[in-house]
């Protein structure tokens, strides 16, 4: 019995072991191996050949962790079940008592295993990765060299499985921004990273999916001189709507020449010269953008010409309003003031909206991860627009997602503002239009 007890205990332990190489490999984290491996630490650079193509390892595991199994049945029913049939009582039928002499032993075995070499090894592995795959590698490259063959098959085998199933036999490691995001969430929850922290990473990966227009003044916003305007309209502009720029045009919105900014006109007022724009004022050419433009890429041609200011175009030339840095900032680091002016929260189940708020924000607010066919439209009036197929008027409603979004003030056809209430039901399909009132879920 003693035999048996320290041959289950070694076979605990050499299970344990492949149990923990199991799992550090696949636990271990590249980021953190790859500088040691550039260092020149050959069991790092081991862990990361082997995380790369791991069939080999991970079948010489199972090999491994079978063989001791079936061992360690068998170890336990030749050491135990004698023992535990012949202290049965002899009144007991012989065929019950050799069932309960085998199970007994199966079953202290299978717990043993489970908890002594596999639950535990595999938590401490989980812990400590990194360091366990460094210290088990060495002894699983010499295991997988005497397994080779054995192994080699089976591998080629599930390979070949894997092939016909359309499975990728190398692991992909492709890092997205989703990724990215997930370790920053749990940096954030664990006290590493403050919210904003959190909240200007986020930003920063939205530059890569907002369009200019979720950014940009649009057109009907803007306030601009004409190039031959008098100085009394450029002042009486200036008092009433003060900007950091202002575009220059010939006649109308679409025909812009230039933009100035304020501290020239600043300069000018102050010197007592004249603010008229066709007397030798400098007036810097635009950034001309097109709306498709991610605000990312809108960066980067700032970056190139050294501007401030972008006049967004769209397919027919036509200006569709402005985009300058501070915008593009605004997006990044939110918005300054703790307050949107597009978007108000009334309490704690409904909103107004301006319909001129992007599509983004509004998601971000009511934290709804996606609008229907949202790449139709980019702000929330052009989700009216999109959903009811025609022009809104005044108190058209749709519901979407337990939000009923309706239509509050209309102007010369463009939505003013919106109403948002979070409805707190169930989403069911309704095909429902009435006059003023139209329903989509």
């Amino acid at each position: 019995m003693l035999w048996g007890i320290i041959m289950i205990i070694i076979l605990g332990a050499v299970s344990a072991f492949f149990s923990v190489a199991e799992i550090s490999l696949a636990a271990s984290r590249r980021m953190k191996l790859r500088p040691l491996a550039e260092k020149g630490d050959l069991r790092a650079a081991r862990v990361l050949n082997f995380q790369e193509q791991p069939g080999l390892f991970f079948t010489t595991v199972q090999i491994g962790l079978n063989f001791v199994a079936i061992l360690a049945g068998i170890v336990g029913d030749a050491s135990f079940a004698p023992l535990i049939f012949d202290r049965l009582p002899s009144s007991m039928p012989e065929a019950v008592r050799n069932q309960i002499a085998s199970g007994l032993p199966f079953i202290a075995v299978t717990l043993f295993f489970v908890l002594l070499a596999d639950q535990i090894p595999k938590r401490i592995a989980m812990a400590i990765p990194e360091k366990v795959a460094m210290r088990t590698i060495d002894a699983m490259n010499f295991i997988i060299k005497i397994c080779g063959p054995l192994a080699s098959v089976l591998n080629s085998i599930s390979g070949g499985a894997y092939k016909l199933l359309g499975l990728p036999e190398k692991e992909r490691n492709d890092i997205t921004s989703d990724d990215l995001y997930a370790v920053v969430e749990a940096g954030t929850m664990a006290g590493l990273l403050r919210t904003q922290e959190k909240d200007l990473i986020g930003n920063v990966f939205e530059l890569d999916v907002r369009t200019v227009p979720s950014a940009m003044t649009s057109r009907e916003n803007i306030v601009y001189f004409d190039i031959s305007e008098d100085e009394e309209n450029i002042k009486n502009k200036i008092a009433k709507e003060s900007h950091s720029t202002y575009p220059v045009c010939s006649g109308d919105i679409d025909h812009i020449i230039g933009y100035v900014d304020s501290k020239s006109l600043l300069e000018r007022a102050i010197s007592n010269q004249s603010l008229t724009l066709n007397k030798g004022f400098d007036i810097r050419p635009p950034l001309i953008l097109p709306d498709t433009l991610t605000l990312a890429e809108a960066m980067d041609h700032f970056k190139g010409r050294g501007e401030t200011l972008a006049v967004v175009l769209n397919e027919y030339a036509l200006t569709v309003g402005i985009l300058s840095l501070q915008d593009i900032m605004l997006v990044l680091m939110g918005n300054i003031s703790g307050e949107d002016e597009q978007i108000t929260q009334r309490d704690e189940s409904s909103w107004l909206l301006d319909g001129a708020a992007p599509i983004e924000d509004v998601k971000h607010v009511l934290e709804l991860d996606e609008f229907p066919d949202e790449e139709n439209y980019e702000t929330v009036s052009g989700f009216m627009t999109y959903m009811l197929r025609r022009i809104p008027h005044k108190m058209d409603s749709i519901i979407y997602n337990n939000y009923k979004f309706e239509v509050m003030d209309i102007e010369n056809y463009k939505i003013g503002q919106l109403l948002v209430t979070r409805l707190n039901l169930k989403p069911e399909p309704v095909n429902q239009e009435e006059k003023g009132d139209s329903e989509v879920s």
